[in-house]
């Protein structure tokens, strides 16, 4: 009786579509394709067989980042699926980054992200204090009250409340947040900045690796 091949259950006509990811993060020290990136397949074991595929292993000691090249992931899903088509749809390449969750855990990180939010708070108040000052705001609404009612300001009035309610209004509604709840489902401009400049970093790491040669290629 001829042995149990799992290789001749492979649809050799079988076409692999891989989207792959700019940046991952994982928790495991083993990377394996279906962590950098999604696969689909109409035959199932040709799935599985490349979403098992291993790619690197993490050192404690190593380096915590690491980029992959597409064409190394190709490569060994070629060698595991012989015959197999392959179609890239997305990144060229991948950055994986390891992140260890027990070592952000601890009062620390509680103190860091007290820190950061004092330091936001008190940075945004001084910088809009600071430019209310440079433009001289009290001398303007005195200035407005005076045209409109043709007296002079004795203090704090209605202009003063209003600016300062449409402020904190215009505060919550370019944040798009109250608290821990979102009012729209659009981005803020704020985490379309952020999200720039998220890819920006990360195509800066992926070339920075290919040029010294850090990157997982093919030879």
């Amino acid at each position: 009786m001829p042995a149990n091949n799992p290789s001749s259950h492979l649809d050799k006509n079988a076409t692999i579509y891989i989207k792959a990811e700019q940046n991952v993060e994982i928790q495991s020290e083993d990377v394996y394709v279906k962590d950098i990136a999604k696969l689909n397949c109409s035959d199932p074991h040709v799935l599985a067989k490349a979403k098992a595929i291993k790619l690197c292993h993490f050192k404690e000691d190593g380096p915590q980042r690491q980029v992959i090249s597409l064409l190394k992931v190709i490569e060994e899903i070629e060698k595991a699926c012989p015959g197999v088509q392959i179609q890239s749809i997305g990144e060229p390449a991948v950055m994986v980054d390891h992140i260890r969750v027990d070592k952000h855990k601890g009062p620390v990180q509680t103190l860091k992200l007290v820190f950061v939010a004092l330091v936001s708070f008190f940075g945004t108040s001084f910088t809009i204090m600071a430019f209310h000052n440079d433009i001289g705001i009290n001398d303007v609404f005195s200035k407005i009250y005076e045209m409109v009612t043709g007296y002079q300001g004795d203090g704090y009035g209605i202009l003063e409340l209003s600016y300062s309610v449409g402020l904190a209004v215009g505060i919550i509604v370019f944040f798009n947040h109250i608290g821990g709840r979102r009012i729209t489902k659009d981005p803020t401009p704020i985490e379309v900045e952020m999200r720039i400049y998220e890819e920006d970093v990360n195509k800066a790491l992926i070339e920075t690796a290919d040029r010294e040669g850090k990157t997982i290629d093919v030879d």
